[in-house]
């Protein structure tokens, strides 16, 4: 699976250096394997279920600095993405130099409107998230974004300093909902398989290797 992310940031051609941040052993083997850095084994407060992802990518920062690594954006690239490109890489990195951000990171729009969703409780009812917006017609409801789960650029500052990735100074890269697929579980990986022979034929079709 992260052989895919590490060839997407390849073909991006925007980085100086792509490194994997890990506590495996085998997989910084596979890794150094592909070509890429694994400078350090990740710190055991960084590698548990809660650790979060600005913390492990600012430990990284910081890292890349003390070795007078002239950075001025650092991009964040999750390993089970396998749907990632490269030109969505490079497009995230031109907005956030263009602008005033301190990430900039892919989403998709829901494919059914979330103001309408609702949980069903222990005796077996449902119960609506937004029951003030039952007589409101879908079309509109407010437009909503989810983030994809395949990579944030951001500025070395907002690394460091633990800034909130999804806020005001952050801007959304928006993606085709039917090229974005997270990978959690088994359902998960059906529906990517199933994506992914879709974008193989599209890809044969104009000829693209």
């Amino acid at each position: 699976m992260i052989a895919w992310s590490i060839e997407a940031a390849k073909k991006s051609g925007v980085f100086d250096h792509i490194l994997v941040s890990t506590d495996d052993e085998e997989i910084r083997d596979i890794a150094c394997g592909l070509g890429v850095q694994v400078p350090f084994l990740r710190p055991p407060h960084l590698s548990d279920d809660h650790a979060g992802t600005t913390e492990v990518i600012g430990h990284a920062t910081q890292w890349a600095l003390d070795q007078n690594w002239p950075i001025t954006a650092v991009c964040c690239i999750y390993a089970a993405s396998p749907f990632i490109q490269g030109d969505d890489i490079k497009r995230g990195l031109e907005i956030l130099e263009a602008g005033d951000w301190s990430y900039v990171f892919p989403a998709a729009d829901f494919s059914a409107p979330i103001f309408r969703s609702f949980s069903q409780q222990k005796n077996g009812g449902v119960e609506m998230f937004f029951p003030d917006l039952f007589l409101t017609r879908s079309q509109d409801l407010p437009k909503a974004l989810h983030d994809t789960g395949q990579f944030y650029w951001g500025r070395p500052s907002a690394w460091l300093e633990g800034a909130r990735i999804f806020d005001k100074h952050s801007f959304p890269l928006l993606l085709p909902r039917w090229r974005v697929q997270d990978i959690d579980d088994q359902e998960d990986w059906i529906r990517a398989e199933l994506i992914a022979k879709h974008i193989l034929e599209l890809n044969n079709e104009d000829g693209i290797q």
